[in-house]
């Protein structure tokens, strides 16, 4: 979701990210993701957090065939390919200023018969909510979202918009700082929050999260 670029010495060592392609393999297809990080900046390259997610939701971790999805944050829109390549009905989300760069990848990357299971849709959290009808998606997917602070109270608010008592939460995310901490205890309050899977490789977490029953509560 967010358009802000690192300073330029936060970017040495980076250099996979300033490459125009990233090129995976998923769902037996050859996904090549084009980047632009002089252009977007942290929202137009991929980052390990959606190569963790990706291949979490290609190990099985849930049913997607027919399910409907929504990826937030979506950048590049790497997971966003993803799920639908496995067979979701998924809205790939991200900003305005963001969505004609994802919508290229998205384009670029499923065949035809597919192109039809994937909508590329202007979401800025907390905002242009009503575009969306209450609790309809079954999963909802976000892969390096948490990281500004200045974000989270949006953030939080388009979960429980889009969430009903049915629906699976699937964040991941490198925990960076003690304010990505902070998120989840926010999370915490709303939604019975588990993390169910570790790249040690990548440090990346997978949590997942689902709306608190009122029996939970009591």
């Amino acid at each position: 979701m967010a358009l802000v670029p690192y300073e330029e010495a936060a970017v040495m060592g980076l250099q996979k990210f300033h490459k125009p392609l990233a090129t995976f393999s998923f769902a037996n297809h050859t996904i090549q993701i084009r980047q632009d990080w002089r252009q977007l900046g942290v929202a137009a390259v991929v980052w390990d957090a959606a190569i963790v997610l990706s291949t979490y939701l290609e190990m099985g971790a849930m049913e997607l065939r027919g399910c409907s999805a929504v990826e937030l944050g979506a950048g590049t829109g790497l997971v966003g390919i993803v799920a639908a390549l496995l067979g979701a009905h998924v809205t790939i989300t991200d900003r305005k200023v963001a969505l004609e760069f994802l919508k290229s990848n998205v384009e670029a990357n499923l065949p035809p018969q597919i192109q039809p299971k994937a909508i590329v849709k202007e979401l800025t959290w907390g905002q242009n909510l009503q575009s969306f009808s209450p609790g309809e998606f079954d999963l909802i997917l976000g892969a390096d979202i948490i990281y500004l602070e200045e974000t989270f109270t949006d953030l939080l608010q388009t979960l429980e918009y889009l969430c009903s008592d049915r629906s699976m939460i699937l964040l991941a995310c490198r925990i960076r700082y003690e304010r990505d901490n902070n998120f989840l205890a926010m999370l915490e309050r709303q939604f019975t929050v588990s993390k169910v899977h570790y790249d040690p490789g990548k440090d990346v977490h997978i949590y997942k999260a689902q709306r608190r029953n009122q029996r939970e509560d009591l």
